[in-house]
């Protein structure tokens, strides 16, 4: 290839860097009307699609420097954003996750980021965006992007089928584990039957999770007011435990409700559930009532928790 061909290649692909940076606005202060800078955002992204990892997972995928990488992560924690905890695996390795303040502000950046580039998109027709989607693969291919690291399970929406897997293994597991009688399994049959009757695609889901092509775990949000939605239905398979897929689902319901404008999120348990508690503490939700109750054939703690969403 000739030189001067080369430079003419290269000035292209420079012209298409500074055209795409302006359009999607990366060159202000404050990426999307925040107070984080673009590096600061993509590791707010990395920290929050992520359960729980090392600076150094970090530093690798994202291919930044070790110190500059330490300065960033003290500036999340001094503001709150950022909790560090020992690993279990090997004690000399320290943890990175989000707190509830941490969780929040990356909520708040996932939300206008998608509007925005559903504007973007928006413009175009249907076959302009795949024509622009195809480029950006192409792009991807010929330039060697690393893979994202994988989830062990994937998150789907309902399907015909899922109600009653939903049913059957929640009255079959709870069975098994607490000894409930049939009435817990009815009451998810009336769960999901009005659920799929009064569906407000808008403001109400259900996730399924899915390992190996088998379902493993459900999740539900509805609605209990124009400004207050309801966790339902929080179950993982005992197969698929330990894989951080209960505070996945629940985190889901966390965003999906930040991002059509619920103000609270409540949802009812019992006091055995000690697991699901545990997520629920992680995520950021606090106990506000107790009462004791005989409703599946066993005295039981009932609790309501809450979680403030702005």
């Amino acid at each position: 290839m000739a030189h001067t061909d080369l430079d003419m290649r290269i000035d292209a692909l420079r012209r298409f860097n500074r055209f795409y940076t302006r359009k999607i606005g990366v060159l202000e202060e404050g990426l999307l009307q925040s107070p984080f800078s673009l590096t600061e955002a993509r590791l707010l992204y990395e920290l929050a699609r992520r359960e729980k990892s090392t600076a150094g997972e970090v530093a690798d995928y994202l291919g930044l420097d070790a110190g500059y990488l330490s300065r960033m992560l003290r500036g999340f924690q001094n503001r709150g954003l950022l909790a560090k905890s020992p690993s279990k695996a090997d004690r000399r390795q320290t943890l990175l996750h989000l707190t509830k303040r941490g969780r929040q502000a990356f909520a708040v950046l996932d939300k206008r980021a998608r509007k925005e580039v559903g504007a973007l998109l928006g413009a175009l027709s249907t076959a302009e965006q795949d024509r622009l989607l195809e480029a950006c693969q192409t792009i991807e291919q010929l330039l060697g992007a690393r893979p994202e690291p994988k989830t062990p399970y994937l998150l789907r929406p309902h399907q015909p089928g899922d109600m009653g897997w939903v049913v059957h293994r929640h009255g079959a597991l709870y069975a098994q584990e607490y000894g409930w009688d049939e009435r817990f399994e009815a009451l998810v049959a009336d769960i999901v039957a009005k659920f799929i009757r009064e569906l407000d695609p808008k403001r109400e889901r259900c996730w399924i999770a899915e390992r190996d092509g088998e379902v493993v775990g459900s999740i539900f949000l509805v609605k209990k007011s124009a400004t207050v939605a309801k966790l339902r239905l929080l179950l993982v398979e005992p197969k698929a435990r330990g894989l951080g897929l209960g505070r996945r689902l629940v985190q889901e319901c966390v965003r999906f409700g930040r991002q059509v404008g619920y103000k609270k999120i409540t949802l009812w348990t019992n006091d055995v559930l000690h697991a699901a508690r545990h997520v629920y503490q992680e995520v950021g939700f606090r106990l506000v009532h107790e009462e004791p109750h005989n409703k599946f054939g066993h005295g039981l703690m009932g609790q309501t928790w809450e979680l403030d969403l702005f």
